[in-house]
């Protein structure tokens, strides 16, 4: 005669082995040399975990710990299909750290090309639960430097800035070293918190060849105002604040500024060193002192900031935001407003003398087409 213990053994065993497979191979197996399509076996063992462990066939009273397995079991086989059709070696798509192991999900290629890296989506353990992240891996092992100089950028503006204003920042896992099998080169990577629902103010452009109405870059205009702000205090300049670099989440209002690979830092009394490198596309939006290769000051951000502000309203700001604006981008830097957070009252101030007080306006950005 069975049990009832008997009945629930083979789930129990489901649950045990999902929860100690930190790998998808460790349930599935090893993934072909070549890719292709998971093997028959593979399959077979996902249906029959899936059989044993969905919400509708656990048994009674345990529909809650059923849903969870059932969940990290579609994760994991998921994750597997990735590296399997992804056609490359599980070594490659695997970067172990002291911290964390990080599988990379390179199927489709990098989610995203950028001035000097590429960046591809990771999954990561921490906790007993899996995080979705983004690896930041420049296409030379020349350009180290500059995935350093992010690392310290957002080291130092966690210890540093103000912990209100850290959704406007990026937040760094960890810095990572990436050694080549075949050729030896070591590259530094970055390992990012992954942001959903965000388009850099060059989409909103897209969308808005005409310029988005003066009301709606209000609110975008104070936040990367308190992001640059809040670096500078922290002795950090961005020094490639361009639409690109500018993220908003419009239904949000929220906005984060990213691409730190650029940036130099900077010591109470003493000026920064010049910014490394420009955005080529994007010239026209930098001030004198980057262009003649002087040292950055956060005057330069804040002149950067309302260029983009500029480039997003197409020239729709009204004759009092103008005004303001040309005060920002002044010529000299020692004559512009160098601290963005300071700075916020009397943006404020000349946009309820415009608009009247503030309220809050929903903003879209629709898909591209």
């Amino acid at each position: 005669m069975s049990t009832d213990q008997d009945a629930t053994a083979p789930f129990d065993a489901a649950l045990r082995a999902l929860a100690l497979a930190d790998d998808p191979t460790t349930l599935f197996g090893p993934v072909p040399e070549g890719g292709g399509t998971p093997p028959p076996a593979a399959t077979a063992e996902y249906r029959r975990l899936a059989r044993l462990v969905h919400p509708d066939r656990a048994p009674a009273g345990r529909s809650a710990e059923a849903a969870v397995a059932f969940t990290r079991l579609t994760e994991s086989w998921s994750r597997y299909r990735d590296l399997v059709e992804g056609d490359l070696g599980l070594a490659d798509l695997t970067l172990a750290t002291r911290e964390h192991t990080y599988h990379v999900r390179r199927g489709s290629g990098p989610l995203a090309r950028g001035d000097v890296a590429d960046l591809h989506e990771v999954r990561y353990k921490d906790g007993g639960a899996w995080h979705e992240a983004v690896l930041k891996l420049p296409r030379s092992h020349r350009d180290n430097d500059l995935l350093m100089a992010e690392t310290t950028a957002l080291r130092r503006i966690r210890e540093e800035g103000h912990e209100r204003y850290r959704a406007f920042h990026p937040e760094l896992v960890e810095q990572i070293r990436h050694r080549d099998a075949a050729t030896g080169v070591e590259r530094r990577g970055n390992v990012l918190r992954r942001l959903r629902g965000f388009h850099s103010l060059a989409d909103v452009r897209r969308a808005y060849p005409d310029g988005i109405d003066p009301r709606d870059a209000a609110w975008m205009w104070r936040r990367l105002l308190v992001a640059v702000g809040d670096a500078s205090r922290a002795g950090v300049v961005h020094g490639a604040v361009v639409p690109e670099h500018v993220l908003i989440h419009p239904e949000l209002h929220g906005l984060v500024l990213i691409d730190w690979c650029y940036s130099v830092t900077f010591h109470a009394a003493r000026t920064a060193p010049h910014i490394p490198a420009m955005v080529a596309h994007r010239k026209d939006l930098y001030p004198p002192e980057v262009i003649d290769r002087k040292p950055a000051v956060p005057a330069t951000d804040v002149f950067m900031a309302t260029r983009c502000v500029e480039y997003v309203t197409a020239g729709r700001l009204p004759r009092r935001l103008r005004a303001f604006a040309r005060g920002c981008r002044l010529p000299a830097p020692e004559r512009r407003p160098s601290d963005g957070l300071a700075l916020l009252d009397e943006l404020d101030e000349a946009l309820e003398r415009e608009f009247g007080p503030r309220r809050f306006r929903p903003f879209h950005v629709p898909e591209a087409s």
